[in-house]
């Protein structure tokens, strides 16, 4: 499996052990945390932060399924082949802590063989592809453990191990550092977008309140008394709704834009499809958007907004174009207002539909929505775009460091480049994990 290391049987390497620990908590049973087949699959590390479901074992399980640090887990059973081998690594000291049903516990038995380098060798496309292939069953999915017993693992010398471990453990940190940082530059916008679209700034820069500024009733609630409440479609020029048959697909031409496309506020170009030049002026007769002009998905699914690109597009059915008139609504304040879960949330209540949800035209025009003069939408769009940019760097770093991971477990695990130049005399004795 490997023209660089020579391969050994991970029974040799190894001690394998197939859980049988369920969920159930028995009065006769010790009481103890359950390590269950989500913590293993959505993690690659297992350690203290992980809020564990509470079960019980008997002795017998406890002696020999209880974790520690250093041990690996993979998924044993599951619906589908692809999510079976996933394997996590048991990082920190748990006290208490079991591995539960349809997992298996692997324990590097000598100080031969990195746990960490284990991990990340069983995480790779091969071995995806090898336990997927011995997977049986036809509603359910096991594997065997005979099939476990029976890996080839690339050897190489211990540490070399240990440094393939440590490097792609650093990317592994500054991964989940980057997603713990995005998810908080998530909650501050959600906040902010809370308050600047139902109290807004002033013209001074201050967040307003009802302590320091005037507020009136509304058909939404308190409303700032500049503000107004009116039907989205007083506030456009036009809303484009794409209707009929789709012009046939081709190889290139005119990039078409599907639902699919939108997401969470932004464009995906994948996947990418297309409708010839010939085609475009005929299937945009109902008009063609503007740049920065506000895309709307009404099903499949429902509630996605991005803004049209500076590139021209078609686009399919299941979208909305939405035109602000120009003095009296902002491209990017539209943006913010369609894509605020508050407003998404009141769309809901008003989808049709048995198979595809979703909302209607004529009903999404006549929805209320709150509005500011322009000037102050301009200072509410500022401070939301800001932000967002900030998050779109972590975003697209965070995308940097998973192709970086992806390039690197390539390289390191097969040994198509070598770590050894890396390694010091002082290195080698013990395992990282």
């Amino acid at each position: 499996m490997n023209d660089v290391w020579p391969t050994r049987k991970l029974r040799d390497i190894a001690d394998i052990r197939v859980s049988n620990v369920d969920k159930k908590s028995h009065t006769a049973e010790t009481p103890v945390r359950l390590c269950n087949y989500m913590d293993v699959y959505a993690n690659d590390y297992i350690t203290n932060e992980i809020d564990f479901m509470q079960a019980s074992a008997s002795p017998a399980e406890i002696e020999r399924f209880s974790l520690q640090r250093g041990d690996v887990i993979i998924t044993k059973d599951s619906e589908t082949p692809d999510d079976i081998g996933v394997p996590a690594v048991v990082s920190d000291e748990i006290d208490g802590l079991v591995c539960g049903y349809h997992l298996c516990l692997i324990r590097p038995n000598n100080g031969d063989l990195d746990s960490i380098y284990l991990a990340k060798q069983l995480a790779t496309s091969k071995f995806a592809g090898y336990f997927a292939l011995h997977a049986s069953g036809s509603t359910r999915f096991g594997l065997p453990v005979g099939a476990i017993e029976n890996i080839d693992l690339p050897f190489p010398p211990k540490p070399e191990q240990i440094k393939i471990a440590e490097i792609l453990s650093t990317i592994d940190q500054a991964i989940d550092q980057t997603e713990a940082l995005i998810a908080k530059q998530w909650r501050i916008k959600t906040g902010l977008m809370q308050d600047l679209l139902t109290r807004g700034i002033d013209e001074n820069g201050n967040l307003r309140s009802e302590e320091t500024h005037k507020f009136k009733d509304s058909p939404l609630g308190r409303i700032p008394v500049e503000w107004e409440v009116e039907r989205i479609e007083q506030k456009l020029d036009c809303i484009i709704d794409y209707r009929g048959r789709t012009p046939t697909k081709v190889e290139a031409g005119v990039p078409l834009l599907t639902a699919k496309n939108v997401r969470d506020g932004y464009i995906d170009e994948e996947p990418r499809e297309f409708i010839a030049e010939s085609a475009f002026n005929s299937w945009m007769t109902r008009g063609i958007p503007k740049p920065g002009d506000v895309l709307f998905t009404t099903e499949a699914p429902m509630g996605n907004v991005a803004l049209v690109p500076e590139y021209r597009i078609a686009l399919a059915q299941r979208l909305l174009t939405l035109c602000p008139k120009p003095d009296e609504l902002s491209q990017d304040y539209l943006f913010w207002l369609i894509h605020w879960r508050r407003s998404t949330e009141r769309l809901e209540l008003l989808t049709s539909g048995s198979t595809v949800v979703g909302v209607k035209q004529s009903v999404f025009r006549t929805v209320e929505f709150r509005f500011p003069r322009l000037e102050e939408q301009g200072r509410i769009s500022v401070a939301l775009n800001l932000l967002e940019g900030v998050s779109k760097n972590q975003r697209n770093k965070l995308t940097k460091l998973r192709s970086l991971k992806t390039a690197l477990m390539q390289d390191l695990l097969t040994g198509k480049v070598s770590v050894a130049p890396l390694l010091t005399d002082a290195e080698g004795s013990t395992g990282s994990v």
